[in-house]
């Protein structure tokens, strides 16, 4: 029986340096008997020759385009922009079924071109109802890191000066040194460290951002630790307004009362200025954080809330906040991934890959028919 052939694909999102496979994985794909191909990629926080080192052989970058219809597309984060129909079955984050802006167009792709979507935050074990795997822990991490970071430049800099753009971090604790430096700068001149209110704090992602917070400084009990229980009464939430810093990690499944909105923020006494909405349900007409109407990028992290009187608040709602510590993130996701990546040659029998399958059949089952044509 011929070898299964995965193929990784080069990520062409700006800015995406982490990769749904590691050498580490890969190694142990081909330990297994897959074949695993590599496409070349300058912006992958791992060097093509890591992979080569393991045995990976490299193609070009995008060749994925080209590659034999069996052969299954791994990668992370969403497809460029194209209008061709995909033939394969390709293992990715789609952000397509939860009715996001143009999520018939990203759909149709695969039913018009008889492939398959496997979609990675869709991936559930049958038996809990769990997810897999998920860059929950370092989103909330990496979101709060920026979320403090922004607060310190707002007390250090001229009212409404945006924050410049940020680049990736080569491991945790520099991350965290650099945050620390700017919070003391910041302390200095405030004379004070920020209150932050973490949504969804039980959570990974929510874990991530309390810790984070924790690790820069932040006192214990300047962190507002709330979840379901905190949440069950509806808002919007005086606790928000109140506080300096509000990070949302919460995995929305449904409509939910807004935890903030424009009108809540108009009261007087207003001391939010940095939202970091590290669930960046953006276009998603659920959305409980309704201030803002675009994504934003490490390029330019920041949007200004518009219609406040006060001081400017900005929103921070980065897609793919894990990419600000790449290697780590890779690697834990990678590894807890792995499991199923090793099923991959009879995914059709496997329950947790049948069952995305399931879910993209229901879901192409509710394109409108001019979106497969």
């Amino acid at each position: 029986m011929a070898p299964t052939i995965l193929h990784l694909r080069h990520e062409d999102k700006p800015l995406e340096h982490r990769s749904a496979l590691t050498p580490t994985t890969a190694k142990a794909l081909r330990d297994a008997g897959y074949t695993v191909n590599v496409e070349k990629s300058p912006a992958r926080i791992f060097d093509d020759q890591e992979f080569t080192s393991v045995g990976c052989e490299l193609v070009p970058t995008g060749s994925w385009r080209e590659a034999p219809a069996d052969h299954i597309i791994v990668g992370l984060k969403e497809l460029p922009e194209e209008e061709f129909p995909l033939k394969h079955v390709h293992v990715q984050f789609a952000h397509c079924y939860k009715g996001q802006g143009g999520w018939e167009t990203v759909l149709a792709r695969f039913p018009r071109g008889g492939g398959t979507l496997l979609d990675l935050e869709f991936l559930q074990d049958p038996s809990t109802g769990r997810r897999v795997a998920a860059f929950g822990y370092s989103a909330g991490f990496a979101g709060s890191a920026l979320a403090l970071k922004n607060w310190a430049w707002q007390e250090t800099h001229s009212a409404g000066e945006p924050l410049p753009g940020v680049e990736s971090y080569p491991n945790e604790t520099a991350l965290i040194t650099d945050i620390k430096s700017d919070l003391q700068a910041a302390q200095a001149k405030a004379g004070r460290l920020p209150r932050v209110i973490v949504i969804g704090a039980l959570g990974r992602c929510g874990r991530g951002a309390v810790d984070m917070c924790l690790k820069a400084g932040i006192p214990d009990e300047q962190i507002l630790k709330w979840d379901m229980a905190e949440t069950a009464k509806g808002g919007p939430f005086q606790e928000i307004h109140e506080s300096d810093i509000f990070v949302n990690c919460i995995y929305l499944s449904s409509k939910i009362p807004h935890f903030v909105n424009v009108e809540s923020l108009q009261k007087p006494g207003r001391k939010l200025t940095v939202v970091c909405d590290v669930s960046a349900d953006t276009t998603n007409p659920n959305n409980p954080v309704p201030i803002y109407t675009i994504a934003t990028t490490f390029k330019e992290p920041t949007v200004p809330v518009e219609g406040l009187e006060g001081s400017p608040l900005s929103v921070i709602s980065i897609d793919h906040l894990p990419s600000l510590l790449p290697r780590e993130s890779s690697e834990a996701f990678s590894n807890n991934l792995l499991p199923y990546l090793l099923k991959l040659n009879d995914w059709q029998n496997d329950p947790v890959w049948a069952g995305a399958k399931k879910l993209f059949d229901e879901k192409v089952a509710t394109l409108p028919k001019e979106a497969l044509n």
